[in-house]
Order: structure tokens, then C-alpha cells, then sequence
């Protein structure tokens, strides 16, 4: 048997935390002294201990290192809770490449070697009927808000589909900020001379724009916020203020998945500043 600090000292972790660790269920010595206190541990205990040190140790949550201990095959749980953290990684690591770009991107301005501003196109946006479907996104940002709108284009394509509507482009999605932090999504297609209503889907009348600030973003989604940002910076250095839901509208779009060839033109509705 172990006594806590020689346990403590095998995982290189303080006693403080084996002591947390059995507070909350997570690894228990075998036996408890009643009029001591004093925590004992057993040998067959070490690889729980090494595995839940290491697992903390490449930022695992102890709910999922909980999972991992207590399940039926533990070597299979123990890959599945690796190739999760993996891919949490990994996407953080795409995530902080993108901030670096823009933060080199942003560096080129100020240094003068690309333009701060960009071309705007103050214009009305005619109305516009759609095929449209809702949703709720946590946030604003590509990363909150791309996770929501897959899945809807993926509802309304196959609403469509079966209530024989084509899909016609270029397709529009619009965005309306709640009072909560949460984001309004609308995802849509035009529905060409004769709109039908239908199960899955609803027709929306967009109505027209007297005036909206308009530019163009070239790519994926990466980049799109700092495109919206450089936009609503000119627009604002112009004496306008944003007076309307913005959208978005895919010009050149192949497929769904968003790529380097890709043309989204960025709209926003103003108005004079008095």
C-alpha cells in the first residue's frame, strides 16, 4: 500500500489534488483510516493514476477522464477520448494560423503596403423573394455560425427536393443580432417567377433596399468577419450607420463547402448619419 504522498510523488501531482480527486469520485484510495484520516493506495491503482495525469496533462476534461476510468474496455475509451482531444487541437491550431494571417494581413496595412480601406458600392437592392429556412446560432463569427448554417442548407436542399422546387442561384443568407448574444440565421434560394408554398420551408418576401453599402469577399469563410469588419469601418469613415438585417449573397459558389474560389457579396443596410 501507498501512502498519499508516495502516491502523490509516482504521479508527480500534489496531495492537494489526489485528496480533490477523491472529493469527487474520480480516483478513491482503497482505504481510509476512521480515526486518522490518513488515505492509503494500491499498487493496482498506479495505472489509473499515470493515465489520469497524463490525459489532464494534454488538456482533457476530468469528465471525460471519468469515462475513460470508469469504462468497460479502457483501452478502447482511452483512444477514442485521444482522437476527440486531436481534433480539438487541431482546430484550434487552424483557428490561431487564421488569427495570425489577419493579424500579418492587418500589419500590411498599417505598414502601409496594401490598402486600409476597401471598395465599397453604395446601391439599392431590389425586393426578392426566397425559399427560405431559420435557425439560431450561439454567436456571432464563422465558428459559431457555420456549425448552425450546414445543417440548414442541408434541411432546406432536401425540403426542396422533395417538394419538387429547383434550387436557383445565387443564394442569399441573412443575419439579425437578439438581444440574448445569439444570432439570428436565415438561409435561402430564390424562388424564381412562381414561388410555391411547402412543407420544410417558407417563402419570405425580402423587401427592397433603398440603400445598402455592398463589397465584395473573395475565398472561404476564414476571412469573412475581417471582410464584414472592413466594411462597416468604411462605411461608417463615409457618415452612413448600418439600418437593416446585413446579408450575405454567394455570387460564385461551387457546392457547399466554401473555397478559395469562391465571391460573397457583403450588403448592408444604411443610412445617412444626421
Amino acid at each position: 500500500m501507498y501512502t498519499i504522498g508516495e502516491f502523490a510523488g509516482i504521479g508527480r501531482v500534489s496531495v492537494r489534488m489526489l485528496r480533490h480527486y477523491d472529493a469527487i469520485g474520480l480516483l478513491r484510495p482503497v482505504h481510509v483510516d476512521d480515526r486518522t484520516g490518513y488515505r492509503r493506495y494500491a499498487p493496482a491503482q498506479v495505472p489509473h493514476l499515470l493515465r489520469l495525469v497524463e490525459l489532464r496533462d494534454l488538456g482533457v476534461g476530468l469528465d471525460r477522464i471519468a469515462t475513460v476510468l470508469t469504462a468497460d474496455d479502457e483501452h478502447a475509451a482511452f483512444a477514442e477520448v485521444l482522437r476527440e482531444r486531436l481534433r480539438e487541437i487541431e482546430s484550434e491550431l487552424a483557428a490561431e494560423a487564421a488569427r495570425a494571417d489577419r493579424i500579418r494581413r492587418k500589419l500590411s496595412q498599417l505598414e502601409g503596403e496594401v490598402p486600409m480601406s476597401v471598395a465599397v458600392d453604395y446601391r439599392a437592392l431590389p425586393s426578392l423573394t426566397v425559399y427560405a429556412l431559420a435557425g439560431v446560432a450561439p454567436g456571432m463569427g464563422p465558428e459559431h455560425v457555420s456549425p448552425v448554417v450546414g445543417p440548414l442548407i442541408e434541411r432546406l436542399d432536401t425540403a426542396l427536393e422533395a417538394a419538387g422546387r429547383p434550387i436557383l442561384e445565387p443564394s442569399t443568407f441573412w443575419y439579425e443580432p437578439h438581444d440574448d448574444d445569439t444570432l439570428g440565421v436565415t438561409v435561402s434560394y430564390p424562388t424564381g417567377p412562381d414561388p410555391q408554398p411547402g412543407d420544410g420551408y417558407d417563402v419570405v418576401a425580402l423587401p427592397s433596399v433603398p440603400l445598402a453599402a455592398t463589397t465584395l469577399h473573395h475565398g472561404d469563410m476564414s476571412g469573412i468577419g475581417e471582410s464584414w469588419m472592413a466594411l462597416f469601418e468604411q462605411l461608417t469613415a463615409d457618415g452612413y450607420r448600418v439600418a437593416g438585417p446585413t446579408r450575405e449573397v454567394y455570387l460564385e459558389a461551387e457546392g457547399h463547402e466554401p473555397g478559395p474560389d469562391w465571391v460573397t457579396e457583403l450588403q448592408a443596410p444604411v443610412e445617412r448619419v444626421s
